[in-house]
Formats: C-alpha cells, sequence, structure tokens
C-alpha cells in the first residue's frame, strides 16, 4: 500500500540531540517512504538547526522558541502538520526499512485504533527488548505501567513471543503512530507532565472516549533509550512519581479514586525508603517533592479531572491487570508477563 506525504507525517522532538540526529536521523529519512519526516527543535544549542539544514533539506524544520519539553513540545508543532497520521517518534531511534507499513495498514482497516506501536528492542543489545515499551504497555490494578518483555527492571530476550497485533493499554512515546484527528479531540498531551508517563495518560483518555490502542509487531523498531534524562537523574524520578499519581487522579472513575491513590502513595513512601537505604537520597528526596507539588497544584489537577471523562471501572478496560504487579514481582518472584 502507498502512502502520500500528507498522509503520515514523522515528527522527531529534538532538544540538544545532534549526536543522536547524526546516528539515527539518516535510518529515518532512508526507510520511511512515503512519510514527511519533520524535526521540531526545543531550542536547542548544539548545532542541530544548523546540521540539518546543511545535510537534511528535505527535512522540515518546526523551530521553538524555548525548551517546552515532550509534551508542550509535541502540541505546538503538530498544530502545525498536516497529516491523517503522526508518529511521534525519539531521535534515539534506529528503524529498518518499511517499518511504518505493517502499523499504517492496521489503522486504515479500523478507524477506531486511535494509536499503536511497533515492537521495541534495545539498539545496543537488539535480541532484547528495550525498557520504553517493548511488546506494548499495560496498567496493574493500581495503575503501574509494564510492558509485555518488561517488568520492572527484568528484560525479555525477544524469541518471537511477542509478534503478533493485540489490543494494549499504553503504547509507547518512544514509538507512537497517532490518528491526527484524534490528537487533536482529545485535546494532545497533557502539558504539565512535561514528560514522562505522557503517552498513558493520552491512551487512557482514547480508551474512555471509545478509541482502541493497539500494537503491531510484524513492525520493530531499536531504541537507545534515556537519551535526555537517564533512569539514574533524580528530575526523572521526581518526573516519574508525580505523574503517575496525576495520571490516577485524572483519569481513575470516583469510586476507585481515594483507595487507589491512598495505597500508591503509601508504596511511593516505602519506594523512598528503599531509596534511603540504597544510598539514594536524592531520589528519595525527588519522591517528596513529587507528592508536595501534586499537593501545591490540586487547583490545576482538579480542573483538569473535570475536563475529561472517566468510564466505567478501571479494571474492565482492555489492557489492565487486575492483580498487582509490585506483589507479583517483589513477593511471588515473577519476572515474566507470561507468568502473571
Amino acid at each position: 500500500m502507498g502512502y502520500s506525504d500528507s498522509h503520515a507525517a514523522i515528527v522527531i522532538l529534538n532538544w540538544n540531540g545532534l549526536h543522536f540526529l547524526e546516528q539515527f536521523l539518516p535510518s529515518v529519512v532512508t526507510n520511511s517512504s512515503g512519510c514527511e519526516v519533520i524535526v521540531a527543535d526545543n531550542a536547542s544549542t548544539d548545532g542541530s538547526i544548523a546540521y540539518l539544514q546543511a545535510n537534511f533539506p528535505q527535512v522540515r524544520i518546526i523551530q521553538h522558541i524555548s525548551n517546552l519539553g515532550f509534551c508542550e513540545g509535541y502540541n505546538m508543532a503538530l498544530a502545525q502538520v498536516q497529516a491523517k497520521y503522526y508518529v511521534l517518534l525519539n531521535s534515539d531511534v534506529h528503524v529498518p526499512a518499511n517499518w511504518t507499513i505493517p502499523i499504517l495498514e492496521l489503522m486504515e482497516s479500523d478507524e477506531s485504533i486511535a494509536v499503536c506501536q511497533p515492537k521495541i528492542l534495545d539498539q545496543k543489545h537488539p535480541g532484547l527488548f528495550e525498557y520504553a515499551g517493548a511488546g506494548g504497555g499495560f496498567l496493574d490494578a493500581l495503575g503501574y505501567p509494564y510492558c509485555r518483555g518488561r517488568l520492572f527492571e527484568s528484560i525479555e530476550e525477544d524469541l518471537g513471543q511477542y509478534n503478533d497485533v493485540q489490543e494494549i493499554f499504553w503504547a509507547t512515546g518512544a514509538c507512537m503512530f497517532v490518528r491526527a484527528t484524534a490528537y487533536h479531540a482529545l485535546g494532545g498531551l497533557e502539558p504539565a507532565f512535561f514528560a514522562h508517563m505522557e503517552e498513558i495518560d493520552f491512551c487512557w483518555r482514547a480508551k474512555n472516549a471509545g478509541y482502541k490502542v493497539m500494537y503491531n509487531g510484524h513492525s520493530q523498531v531499536y531504541h537507545v533509550g534515556g537519551g535526555t534524562l537517564h533512569k539514574s537523574n533524580p528530575r526523572k524520578t521526581y518526573l516519574n512519581f508525580r505523574n503517575g499519581l496525576a495520571l490516577l487522579y485524572k483519569n481513575l472513575p470516583a469510586h476507585e479514586l481515594i483507595s487507589t491513590v491512598l495505597i500508591r502513595v503509601l508504596l511511593d513512601w516505602v519506594a523512598a525508603l528503599r531509596m534511603v537505604v540504597a544510598g539514594q537520597t536524592k531520589d528519595a528526596q525527588a519522591v517528596l517533592e513529587a507528592h508536595a507539588d501534586l499537593l501545591r497544584n490540586n487547583g490545576y489537577w482538579r480542573k483538569r479531572r473535570k475536563e475529561q471523562k472517566q468510564k466505567g471501572k478501571f479494571p474492565d478496560l482492555r489492557g489492565v491487570f487486575k492483580g498487582s504487579i509490585v506483589w507479583e514481582y517483589f513477593v511471588k518472584q515473577k519476572r515474566k508477563v507470561q507468568a502473571l
């Protein structure tokens, strides 16, 4: 199936990622036939723009005047892109030939599909799944995210076990295909998240609006991961814990909200205590700062909750594991999704 330039636009958000553009943009330009390639730049100071202008005149550049973060960076960029499908692609992703075709064909076959992701493998270790997305994203009953191919720090080898097409709960923002009409109807990514878990929030809102979120393992890409914020960075800890609770506050039905959030707060404190014992005091402090930030900005989050729909019972949504992955992983020592 062929696609015109206006059919799919691959949009790479860049912030001082010249080294990634040099390494990975050639594969995107060469292997994405029929798609427009766009770099949206968050006011980089490392020569990224000059490099693009000199080496990739066919790539459209959208320049932001400041670092808007992942969420608003994409919202502002995609407001300027005319296409049927957007492909949100991290700058540290290698793509093989014809990688877009299986996913675009799937989305063309079913208009209820708002979001889809390919298989995400580790660029440095191609036989392993990559942390951010792996074989498709899910949530447990307490709202903890996990992926087929990745439970906490346990990463599976790719043996073809997820070479399927399946409805999931969330697709990774590292490589996320989105129907443009759905993106704008849902209001794009949550700007206050800045970065991290914004794709889960978006997919949850899509599900509440009646859309499907899909995984297509017949396409695969190779992701470096941690390109902007390494997992050891306390800023990443802060964003993950703050956004993890905000995600629940925005999207959980009223009858499940208080009990679920209280349990998550207690588990956050347990996590912070473990960080202190491990000598990660800055990370533990980041957890407390995340909670304080939510309390300070409670008015904003209440407003955002009222603006969107919370639908039915959360555990009944497709892609939700009705148990606790914390219990399954840390107590029962289960290391693979198939064992849940």
